[in-house]
Parts: structure tokens; sequence; C-alpha cells
């Protein structure tokens, strides 16, 4: 199956398109979770990067983290996730990237802490969205930065007139990159999804 079924549904019956390219799925990702959609997005994320090496993930707080914990719970892996403030509790080296939100206008502070992102080993990116690529790219900018590898990308939906794929390929970003549900266009408060998702 190209992309899940059940999760373009959702979309169609739940998502808001609320202009300017921002899509509004709090009822099904961003807000709400369906914990049974949850698991089959993070089976199905699994069964994407099979036979892919992978040590542990990488997410961003907050929509990140139950699309990548549901993958970690099938890829058996830990889940780590990038904090957007920086709590009392963690001391010692921290990778820090900055991204700009599309949602919270400005620059949003991505923070991990060197002690769950090790040296030399295989890191899965997962995340809410594939838009722009600015945080995906954060995200990988911090792997490297611990002197270790992205070896695929996954996402939940991806608009694809964002240009992030791109972006990312551009930056010599070639590993998979898998998403779960591709929308091609916006225009005129429609959300147009991919062929293959028909």
């Amino acid at each position: 199956m190209a992309n899940m079924q059940a999760l373009k549904e959702r979309i169609q019956a739940e998502g808001r398109n609320l202009g300017s390219g921002i899509l509004k799925i709090d009822s099904l990702l961003n807000h709400q979770l369906y914990p049974q959609l949850m698991l089959a997005m993070g089976e199905e994320m699994a069964r994407r990067f099979d036979g892919i090496k992978v040590d542990r993930i990488l997410t961003a707080e907050i929509s990140g983290i139950a699309p990548a914990l549901m993958t970690g719970l099938v890829m058996k892996v830990p889940v780590v996730y990038a904090r957007k403030l920086k709590p009392i509790t963690m001391s010692g080296p921290v990778f820090l990237e900055t991204a700009p939100s599309h949602t919270k206008g400005g620059e949003v502070n991505l923070l991990v802490s060197a002690e769950f992102l090790l040296p030399n080993q295989d890191v899965l990116v997962i995340d809410d969205f594939l838009a722009s690529g600015q945080t995906l790219r954060a995200l990988a900018r911090m792997v490297e930065s611990a002197q270790s590898r992205v070896v695929g990308v996954g996402v939940v939906v991806e608009k694809t007139f964002e240009g992030g794929r791109n972006l990312m390929r551009s930056k010599g970003y070639n590993m998979p990159i898998e998403a779960l549900c591709t929308i091609v266009s916006m225009d005129n408060g429609a959300i147009q999804f991919a062929e293959d998702d028909v």
C-alpha cells in the first residue's frame, strides 16, 4: 500500500486548510491522538525502513513524539526527542539547533542532551510534517554534530509544494525519505493528495 488509507481518510474528514499552507490536523496528531491509528502509523513506518539498521529514533517535541514512539515500539529502539526549552534537569553538553516554525512564527530552539545522542550510531529521524524541511535539517545537523549518521527520514504528512524534500536533497541528504501521506496542493481551501494516495 503506497500510503495509509485510514490516515488519508481522517485528514479528509477532520483536517482543515487554514490558508498559507497551514494544515490543521489537531484532532488526529497535534492535540488529540487515536492510539490505534498511531500504532498503525508506527507499524507502517517500521515496514518502510525494514532492512535499515537503526540504533535510535530522533524527533522534535511535541507532535513528532507519538509517531516516533510508535515506530520505536515496533522497531524496539529508544526514542529521543529534541526539547524546545531547556529544563533545569538538562545539564552537561547539549546539541542546539534552531529552525523556523511555520505555525508558531519565528525561530524555535531544538535541544538534545549529548548523553542521549551518542557518536557512531544509525539514527532514524521521524516527525509530523515535511514542509519546508528546516526542522528535519536541524535534527539531521544534530545527528551529524554527535558524529552519527542519519539513515532515514520518516514523516506522517509531506506537503510537496513547500519543497522540503528538494531542500534536503540539495543539502546532500540522500537517505530514504518516506511520507505516510502526501499532499500536493492546498490551493483555494482544498486539500489535494498525491495520485498514489487516491
